[in-house]
């Protein structure tokens, strides 16, 4: 009974996923016309460069904390 279930949904599942509407975004296409995209994906890009730089000074940190312990 298991492998029917396995091989009917391994069957299925392409069906069900390629039922899915790959039409373009509509907003995407005004802020990529409007020029606004750039924007978003600077503000993206200066929150992931943030992030990783906090995520160094704290791997920093622990390390100087690691050295200090006995």
């Amino acid at each position: 009974m298991a492998k029917l279930i396995l091989c009917l949904s391994a069957v299925l599942l392409p069906l069900i996923t390629n039922a899915q509407d790959t039409g373009k975004v509509a907003m995407a296409d005004q802020m990529r016309g409007d020029g606004k995209i750039y924007v978003v994906v600077t503000v993206i890009f200066t929150i992931f460069l943030g992030i990783i730089l906090y995520l160094f000074t704290i791997e920093k940190k622990i390390k100087k904390i690691e050295q200090n312990q006995p």
